[in-house]
């Protein structure tokens, strides 16, 4: 028997941040002016958001083995009361 569960927010997922999208000017000249920040801002939001899909594939592995677990615990809980 499995059971299919949703995660709430407030459970362990909700230490799985999505890092903010990079800004990026709409003015030519000013991405030239601020280039270094810009490339820094955009470096820095690929590292974050491997770090946010490797959290998010830790939860989803973690989220099934406590879904297989309750649904074997309501299997025994059934198996009693019935």
């Amino acid at each position: 028997m499995l059971l299919v569960l949703g995660v709430g927010a407030t459970g362990p997922a909700a230490a799985c941040i999505s890092p903010e999208r990079p800004f990026l000017p709409q003015s030519q000249e000013d991405m030239r002016t601020y280039a270094d920040l810009i490339r820094g801002d955009f470096e820095a939001y690929i590292v974050d958001v491997q770090e946010y899909f490797r959290c998010i594939d830790e939860e989803r592995a973690r989220a099934f083995i406590e879904a297989r677990e309750v649904s074997e615990e309501y299997g025994r809980f059934i198996e009693v009361v019935e």
